[in-house]
Parts: structure tokens; sequence; C-alpha cells
């Protein structure tokens, strides 16, 4: 067309057709010729093309198939792993439950448990059962109403379980450390009695005697770090509940001590201290005297049984 129309006359413009249309008709017999000779091919490169767009036509459908099957399955695995998300939420509840329910169990039995290591003295072990044992009533086992009762009986022992435990200090602290010295003196009253000597007794010595201020004199304030040493020795105190409790006075008293920091009474424990301190020193001089007065006179009896003929 652009040949044509830049033509300058018709007669060029018929010249340059003729020879475009011979032309056009010589290429369509070559394509012709060589459609006849490469007929074979060409058949085999269509059949070919057609296999090949069918097998391409059927991917993409598996492919959609496939889509569509991911998808259904992700929408089942979400439902699963909500259903056993729901599943380890109640297992953990269940388990929580037991626990609980263990708990309540324990608890149940903590008054029978109290009242054997109460009357064995094993007062550390009773103080951290009776503590944990408030605690948890007054804690994750408060919404139970069926366990009120025992909340306030556990309770009001917790209350009054101080008292006990500053009368066993007091015991001890006055009462048991005197009785050592007359007990001794007794004894050396007994040996100076069966050797017949006129010689007065010797005095007693005190001075290799246990008591408490000798063993914080010796295990907590003689070295600069008494404030750390105090500490782990109150940290180190422990019970053995095979022995017997009141054997050793002074680890006896560092458990009562111990006992009366979990129940957080030491405040009250000082001030007791300090109300009876003048009436049991009163309590420990009467005491003496009369250990003393009855000593001389048993030993003025010896004596005058001993120069008096048969």
């Amino acid at each position: 067309l652009r040949t044509l129309s830049t033509s300058d006359d018709v007669e060029d413009r018929e010249t340059e057709k003729g020879r475009l249309e011979e032309a056009y008709e010589k290429c369509d017999r070559d394509l012709d010729e060589l459609i006849v000779q490469h007929y074979t091919e060409l058949t085999t490169a269509i059949r070919t093309y057609q296999s090949i767009t069918e097998r391409i036509t059927n991917s993409r459908n598996k492919i959609k198939q496939v889509k569509e099957n991911l998808l259904s399955c992700k929408m089942l695995l979400h439902c699963k792993r909500d259903e056993l998300r729901k599943l380890w939420i109640e297992g953990i509840e269940h388990k929580h439950v037991l626990n609980l329910l263990d708990e309540i169990e324990n608890i149940k039995q903590v008054p029978q448990k109290l009242e054997q290591c109460m009357a064995s003295k094993h007062y550390l072990n009773a103080t951290d059962m009776l503590v944990s044992a408030v605690d948890s009533l007054e804690g994750p086992l408060l919404q139970v109403e069926g366990l009120s009762d025992l909340r306030l009986e556990l309770h009001s022992k917790k209350m009054n379980m101080h008292l006990v435990l500053i009368d066993e200090l007091h015991r001890h602290l006055y009462i048991k450390s005197t009785n050592r010295v007359g007990q001794r003196n007794k004894e050396k009253g007994r040996i100076s009695s069966l050797v017949k000597d006129a010689s007065p007794v010797p005095l007693m010595d005190v001075t290799n005697l246990s008591t408490p201020r000798k063993f914080l004199e010796t295990s907590q304030f003689s070295t600069p770090g008494s404030s750390s040493m105090r500490e782990m020795s109150l940290m180190e105190v422990k019970e053995d509940t095979e022995l017997d409790p009141e054997e050793n006075s002074t680890v006896f008293m560092g458990i009562l001590i111990k006992g009366l920091a979990k129940l957080k009474k030491i405040p009250e424990t000082v001030k007791a201290i300090q109300d009876r301190l003048e009436q049991e020193l009163k309590q420990i001089v009467k005491r003496s005297t009369t250990q003393v007065a009855d000593n001389g006179y048993q030993r003025g009896e010896n004596i005058s049984q001993e120069n008096q003929p048969r």
C-alpha cells in the first residue's frame, strides 16, 4: 500500500500492483509446494502441539484441584488445632484440679500430724507444716467452702503456736540450764559422801558448762563478721526427727527461735523475754537457794551420822 501510494501516476500503480500480485501468487505456490513436501512433519508437529496443549490444560486442572485440596486440609488442620488446644487446656485444668485435691487431702491430715509433732516436741517441722497449710488455705484454697472450719482451726493454732514455743524457750533458758548445774552439784555431793572425808565439798566449776551465753560468745560474736555468721548459724539449724529434740539444749533453742521467725513472732518473743526476765531470775535464785539448803542439810545429816557410833 505504501508503494502504490507513492507512485507517480496510475500506470505506475498498475504496474506495481501487477508485480505485487505476481509475487504473492509465487509465494503462495511456494508455500503449497513446501506444505506438500513437509506434510508429514507438519502433521506430526501439529499433533505434538495439540498433545502438549492438552497436557498443560490437564496439569492446570490438577494444580487447581491440589490447591482446593490444600485449602480444605488447611481448614481441617485449623479445626484440629483448635480441638487439640482445647484438649490441652482441659488436660492442664484437670492436672491442676488433681494437685488441688492432693493438697486438700494433705491439709486435712495436718491437724493429726501437727498433734504428733507437738507431742514429740519437733517444733520446727510442726511450724513449717502449719505455716504452709495456712498459706495454702488462705491462698489457692481460699474459695473452697468445705475447708472453712479447718481454716479457722489452723489459723487459731498458728496464732497460739508462738506461746508454746516461748514457754519452751523460757524452760530451756532458765530451768533446763540451771537443772544441769544442780545435777552436777548433786553428783559431786554424792561422790563426797561416798568418800569419808570431813573436808568441805569443793566449789563447783561452772566455767565449762555449755550455757547459751557462752554459745553465743564463742560461735557468733568472736569474729568481725558476726551478722553473717549469726544468719548462717540460724539457717543451718535443722531438726532431726529420729533423735530426742531436747538432747542438745542449745540446738533446741535455735530450733525454737527459727520456728518463731517463721511465725514472724520475734518481736513478741523479745517482749515476753524482757517481761519475764526478772521473774525468771528470781525463780532461779529461789530454786538455787532451795537446792543449796537441801544439799547443806543432807551433808550435815551425813556428817552427824558418820560421827555417831552404831
